[in-house]
């Protein structure tokens, strides 16, 4: 008999509900986070199920609003067909019975029931990914938040120089930079930063391995003295002591984001389609791991290139009733994976001659920049989809051979 099970966790418990083929509920419980619980789980679906069925474990199917943690792993080892529901389509499909507003952890796990017993055939399942694409995952994701952790605390150390230390951001073009943190964590202020000596800024520059270290020494110490107007010596001794709290939280950030990039890269080049990544244009060894940390490798989780693009929000949606037709972005996706993408499409302008061919075609029509870059990045999913299901690398003739093929047609 195949069983239903809608699954509503949260942190410290989860509340299930077992239905049969009629939707007619055979159990339900709240059972704790942990070992204990899904023993549990095993158990009351052990109730159900009948112990000489050949198929087992795989007449289970289990509707879950998360695809990670151990809860989920040992749902998967278990053998359950499990399903992982975004929110929204469990807040979308709880309205098509309750119009009220009306919501419980059990009415949710009602719910996930239903919607594995009705529409399991339009839901995506776990993927299959390996143990190495989740660690993959694990450290691009890690390496990344860290990056936009960064930039935050930059555009905030930014802000508060432009409020009293303007001259800091015409003597430093990267506050990120080594050097420029080093002599903000000196001077964080305009009176401090007019008293340091040439060879102390000459000293940052050389550690920082910059160019030209004399011209630039002499243009940092020459805006640094520049009479400029001044905030009151306390208003401005008060954000002093922010600059240099934050100056040392994004020098902290500087080197574990060193570390964690080697660690991406680590892991990265132990995986099996690392050459067929390190192929395509626009992607380096960080933007390979992140992209396929994305991805995943399980061989059946794309179809074709169009559920791989669908999933990567490259793809454009249409919006059509009547005579109004609209063709929109796709905004519903991966935020990570759309941000490498579009990384990726930018780097193969200068990668691929065909990527800036295309490009170049996208934008003499009057599509603008990030849309043309947006388009790419489309097609450039599609090459990557045909190259891991044939195991080749990329080649630059075959990748763009079927785009100039039809523009010799329609030239013709």
């Amino acid at each position: 008999m195949v069983l239903f099970v809608g699954d509503d966790w949260a942190e410290d418990q989860h509340d299930v509900e077992v239905q049969d083929a009629t939707g007619r509920r055979l159990g339900k419980a709240r059972l704790p986070e942990g070992g204990a619980g899904i023993g549990r789980l095993h158990a009351l679906i052990g109730e159900f199920t009948d112990p000489d069925d050949e198929a087992g474990a795989g007449q289970v199917l289990v509707g879950i609003e998360t695809d990670r943690g151990p809860w989920v792993a040992a749902l998967v080892a278990a053998g359950y067909r499990v399903f992982a529901v975004n929110p929204m389509q469990v807040a979308r499909y709880r309205e098509r019975g309750c119009t009220s507003g009306a919501k419980s952890d059990a009415g949710d796990a009602h719910v996930l029931a239903d919607m594995v017993r009705t529409d399991a055939h339009q839901l995506r399942p776990v993927a299959g990914d390996t143990v190495l694409v989740e660690g993959i995952k694990v450290v691009a994701r890690a390496h990344q938040s860290l990056i936009w952790d960064r930039t935050r605390h930059v555009l905030r150390l930014r802000s508060a120089l432009r409020e009293f230390f303007p001259a800091a951001l015409e003597a430093f073009d990267d506050l990120a930079a080594t050097d420029a943190l080093e002599l903000l964590a000196a001077a964080p202020d305009p009176e401090t930063a007019a008293g340091l000596s040439r060879n102390r800024i000459a000293g940052a520059l050389k550690r920082a391995r910059r160019r030209d270290v004399a011209g630039k020494a002499e243009h940092i110490a020459t805006v640094l003295r520049a009479p400029a107007l001044r905030q009151p010596a306390v208003l401005a001794g008060a954000y002093a002591v922010t600059v240099r709290s934050t100056v040392a939280v994004i020098t902290v950030l500087n080197t574990e984001i060193a570390a964690l990039q080697g660690q991406v890269k680590a892991h990265f080049g132990r995986h099996l389609d690392v050459e067929i990544y390190r192929s395509q244009p626009g992607l380096g060894e960080v933007l390979g791991a992140r992209v396929l940390g994305e991805f995943g490798d399980d061989p059946y989780r794309y179809h074709d290139a169009r559920a791989r693009k669908n999933y990567a929000g490259t793809s454009p949606i249409t919006r059509a009733s009547g005579k109004k037709k609209v063709v929109l972005a796709r905004y519903a996706c991966n935020d990570r994976l759309g941000d490498a993408l579009h990384q990726q499409a930018f780097c193969a302008l200068s990668a691929s001659p065909g990527a800036r061919v295309y490009y170049d075609e996208l934008r003499a029509r009057g599509t603008g920049h990030h849309a043309a870059l947006r388009q790419l990045g489309n097609r450039l999913v599609g090459i990557l989809h045909g190259c891991l299901k044939t195991g080749t690398l990329y080649d630059e003739d075959t990748a763009w051979a079927h785009h100039h093929n039809k523009d010799h047609q329609q030239a013709a």
